[in-house]
């Protein structure tokens, strides 16, 4: 059983000494951090400077890398730099540097677009 008085520390009723603070040090001591810079991104708007550069209707096959694609759906293109695609028919594709690994460039007679990969069966 415990008794009803607490029994702490009687001897110190003073506060406790104020912490000493580091010396000084000059900040020409200090060694350089290299800093990053920040480029700030909006999420879902479409880099500007690489949509200018990816222009599937501007861009040239490259002369080695193409494949042939079945498409296993069909697609609607959102916008003119896409390709609509019709199940089961053959494309051409290919990719550019920089360009987002979800899409390929698909061609089509003289038709050319963007084209979602998951929406073709690539062939040797």
């Amino acid at each position: 059983r415990f008794s009803g008085t607490f029994v702490g520390n009687a001897e110190s009723t003073s506060p406790p000494p104020a912490a000493t603070s580091p010396p000084a040090v000059a900040s020409a001591t200090l060694p350089a951090v290299p800093t990053i810079p920040v480029v700030p991104t909006i999420v879902g708007v479409p880099n500007t400077v690489a949509e200018s550069v990816l222009n599937p209707n501007e861009v040239k096959p490259p002369a080695s890398g193409t494949r042939k694609a079945r498409v296993l759906y069909d697609y609607e293109a959102a916008d003119s730099t896409e390709l609509a695609l019709l199940a089961d028919e053959m494309i051409t594709v290919y990719s550019l540097p920089g360009m987002d690994p979800d899409w390929l460039i698909g061609e089509r007679g003289n038709q050319k677009g963007k084209v979602p990969v998951t929406y073709l069966e690539l062939l040797s």
